[in-house]
């Protein structure tokens, strides 16, 4: 009894891992095609498809990196902008100041 429990463990172990086998979708599984040309062009499909993919993906990260870059250059900006505006308000202030001072 013991090793038909164990029999089924393992298959059941193993038509899990079977079942997990295909991971990216657009890829096919190029193991259970017969024929040599059949195979390599199973394979030359699969390597075009993560070349497109990888493509795709690396035009839209670049695309990230320019928004980006395009944000801190606006933040940029506003943080010159905003340190001029404070340098204009601690010189008024210091021109009350020494006014006040002086009366």
């Amino acid at each position: 009894m013991g090793r038909a429990t164990a029999f089924l463990a393992a298959m059941a172990v193993l038509a899990s891992n079977l079942a997990h086998g295909q991971d990216i979708a657009g890829i096919e599984d190029c193991t259970k095609t017969q024929g040599l040309d059949k195979r390599t062009g199973c394979f030359q499909a699969n390597i075009d498809y993560l070349i497109k993919t990888i493509g795709k993906n690396a035009a839209d990260a670049q695309l990230k990196l320019n928004a980006a870059n395009s944000e801190i250059a606006a933040l940029k900006k506003s943080i010159a902008e905003l340190r001029t505006s404070l340098e204009q308000l601690q010189a008024a202030a210091k021109k009350t100041e020494t006014k006040s001072e002086s009366k």
